[in-house]
C-alpha cells in the first residue's frame, strides 16, 4: 500500500512512515546549564552560534564549560547526533536542524538546543539531517512550533512527528549523493577562508606592520618573520624595492618614509552618490544575509527599490548598527552585473577608496579589528538602537601608500578575491543544484542506485 506525506506526496511502497521518536537510541534530550562560574574551561560546547553557523558541524572553535562526569555521560555529544533549535527570536529559526560530523574531545551542548540520537540499526543520521533540511522537513517542524514570547519546539512534540523512512541502503544512497555536493560546497568554503586569511595577512604586513621596510632596513630578516607575516609577497625583492628603509614622524606616529597619514574619510569616499529610481527592480542585499566573515553574501535577491543605501561593484558594504558591527558584518561588491547599482538597507556605510587605492583596500580597511573599534566606540543613539554616523571617519588616521605601493597591492589582491568569487559562484551552483534534489530524492521520485551508498 502507497503512502503519502504533506508536501512528499506519495511515497515508493518499500518505504515507511514512522514517527521519529521510533529510530532515536534513547529519546531527545534538552541541553546543558551552567552557571557563569563553570564557563571558560573544561569541555567544549556547542552554543546556538555553531548550530546555526554549521548545519554540518565538524571541528570548530568553541567556547567551554566545566562538567562532572555524569553532565558528560547525559549531555555529551557524538557523531551523527542531530542537533535541533528549541528556542530561537526568529519564528523560522526554531528546529533548526545541525548534523554533528566531528567529535575530537568531550563535547556537550547548550540548554536552548535539543539532541536526538539516531538508531544507526534504523536510519542514517546523515539522511534524517537532509530530510529535516528539507522543505518537507521544515513543514512538519512547523506543526510543532509554538509562539509565546519566543519561538520554539519540544522534544517530545519532536519524536511524535511522523517522518519516511526509505531501507536503510536507499537513506544511505540519497545522503552519499547529497553529501557529496555539501562536501565540495564545505572545501570550496575553506579554500575561501583560507585565501582571505592570506589576503588579510598581507593587508597587516603591508599596512599596518611595516613589514618590508623592516627588511629593507635590516631589522627584520624575511625568512625568519612569524607566520602571520612570513608570506611570499614580503620577501618579493618586486615589492621590497617599492618600499623605503626608513620612517618619517607623522601624526599618526612613525610611518614609512614618502607616504602620508590622513583620515579615512580623505582617503576614502564614504556613501559615494549612486543612482537607481525608486520603482526600478535591482540586486537587493538584506542585511541577515551578509557575511560576517569573508567577504560574499549569502543570498542577493531582486527588489523594487524604494528607499535604501545604493552600491557599485567595488563598493565596501559595512554594518553601522548593533548587534551587526560588532558581529563583522562587512561585504565586499563583486556579485552584481556590469554597470547595474544594487541596493539594500539604510544600515550600511559605503566605503570606496580614492586613486591610487585599489577597490579592495577598502574591504581590508573595513576588517581591520582596530578601525572596527573605532567605529563602535564612536555610536550614538539609544541603547539597542545605536549607529556609526559617517563623520566617526573624520578622526581616524592610516597611513596612506605611495602609488607604486598601491599598485603593486592590487597586482597582489586581486587574483586572491577573483579566486573567492570563482570558488562562491560555483557553490552557490552546487547548492541551488543539492536544494533541487532534496525533495526529489526525500519523495522516491529520484530513484538512487544503491551502488554510491
Amino acid at each position: 500500500m502507497s503512502l503519502e506525506l504533506p508536501v512528499l506526496g506519495t511515497l515508493p511502497e518499500s518505504w515507511e512512515v514512522v514517527p521519529f521518536g521510533e529510530v532515536l537510541d534513547g529519546g531527545t534530550r534538552n541541553g546543558i546549564y551552567k552557571k557563569k562560574e563553570f564557563h571558560g574551561r573544561g569541555a567544549r560546547i556547542v552554543n546556538m552560534g555553531e548550530l546555526f553557523g554549521h548545519p554540518r558541524l565538524f571541528d570548530v572553535e568553541m567556547k567551554r564549560v566545566e562538567l562532572t562526569e555524569k553532565e558528560i555521560a547525559k549531555a555529551g555529544l557524538e557523531a551523527g547526533d542531530l542537533l535541533f533549535a528549541r528556542r530561537s527570536l526568529v519564528a523560522e529559526g526554531a528546529g533548526k536542524c545541525s548534523l554533528v560530523c566531528e567529535v575530537n574531545e568531550p563535547t556537550t551542548f547548550e540548554s536552548s538546543i535539543i539532541r536526538a540520537r539516531p538508531d544507526a540499526s534504523k536510519v542514517d543520521s546523515h539522511f534524517l539531517y537532509y530530510m529535516f533540511s528539507s522543505p518537507f522537513g521544515k513543514y512538519i517542524l512547523g506543526t510543532i512550533r509554538r509562539t509565546v514570547a519566543v519561538s520554539g519546539i519540544t522534544g517530545t512534540d519532536l519524536v511524535t512527528l511522523e517522518i519516511p523512512v526509505p531501507p536503510l541502503p536507499e537513506q544511505r544512497a540519497i545522503a552519499s549523493i547529497l553529501g557529496a555536493l555539501d562536501d565540495k560546497i564545505e572545501l570550496n568554503r575553506r579554500m575561501n577562508a583560507t585565501l582571505e586569511s592570506l589576503a588579510r595577512a598581507i593587508f597587516k604586513s603591508w599596512f599596518v606592520d611595516f613589514d618590508p621596510v623592516h627588511v629593507n632596513a635590516g631589522k627584520i630578516n624575511a625568512g625568519q618573520m612569524p607566520a602571520s607575516s612570513a608570506i611570499p609577497t614580503t620577501q618579493d625583492p618586486k615589492v621590497l624595492d617599492l618600499f623605503p628603509s626608513t620612517f618619517q614622524d607623522s601624526e599618526l606616529g612613525p610611518i614609512p618614509e614618502g607616504w602620508s597619514a590622513m583620515p579615512i574619510s580623505e582617503a576614502v569616499k564614504i556613501n559615494p552618490r549612486r543612482t537607481l529610481p525608486k520603482g526600478t527592480i535591482a540586486k537587493y542585499l538584506d542585511m541577515k544575509n551578509v557575511p560576517t566573515r569573508g567577504h560574499r553574501p549569502d543570498e542577493i535577491i531582486d527588489r523594487e527599490m524604494k528607499s535604501g543605501t545604493k552600491f557599485i561593484n567595488g563598493d565596501t558594504l559595512m554594518a553601522r548598527i548593533t548587534p551587526c558591527l560588532e558581529n563583522g558584518k562587512t561585504a565586499f561588491v563583486d556579485f552584481l552585473p556590469d554597470g547595474e547599482v544594487g541596493w539594500g538597507s539604510t544600515e550600511f556605510i559605503v566605503l570606496r577608496p580614492r586613486p591610487p587605492l585599489p577597490n579592495e583596500y577598502g574591504y581590508f580597511l573595513a576588517r581591520d579589528p582596530d578601525v572596527r573599534q573605532h567605529a563602535i566606540k564612536n555610536m550614538t543613539g539609544t541603547s539597542g538602537r545605536q549607529r556609526v554616523a559617517k563623520e566617526c571617519f573624520d578622526s581616524y588616521l592610516i597611513p596612506v601608500p605611495t602609488e607604486g605601493v598601491a599598485n603593486e597591492f592590487a597586482k597582489v589582491i586581486e587574483p586572491l578575491m577573483s579566486s573567492i568569487k570563482t570558488a562562491s559562484e560555483e557553490g552557490a551552483r552546487l547548492s541551488d543544484a543539492r536544494d533541487a534534489l532534496l525533495p526529489k530524492l526525500l519523495s522516491g521520485e529520484l530513484p538512487v542506485p544503491l551502488e554510491v551508498a
